[in-house]
């Protein structure tokens, strides 16, 4: 069974005891969390979307908050003497799903 849900504008693919990576979301580690904007579901080989999800959650639980890796921008114009070196570590949150409900 899994599910498709939109958490923090963006979608992902989760399954029960999967640990994925979402941007940073309010909440201290350890706490749970539920997301009812599933958009689609699939239950042994049967798929509900739209108005079959009405109520539908994800369930989860904060793991961690986290940085990611360091990204860096250089932005350079050729024969001008201009660069710029910027960068900056993008806040994750770590989430294990606990359950999906229908």
């Amino acid at each position: 069974m899994y599910a498709i849900v939109s958490i923090a504008g963006q979608q992902f693919k989760v399954a029960k005891d999967q640990q994925i990576f979402v941007h940073r979301l309010q909440g201290d580690e350890g706490a749970s969390i539920e997301f009812d904007n599933v958009l689609l579901a699939e239950n042994e080989g049967k798929f509900k979307l739209g108005s079959d999800l009405q109520g539908a959650k994800v369930s989860a639980k904060i793991v961690s908050h986290l940085k990611g890796d360091k990204v860096i921008i250089f932005k350079k114009k050729r024969r001008k003497g201009y660069k710029k070196k910027n960068g900056h570590r993008q806040q994750f949150t770590k989430i294990e799903i606990t359950g999906i409900s229908l």
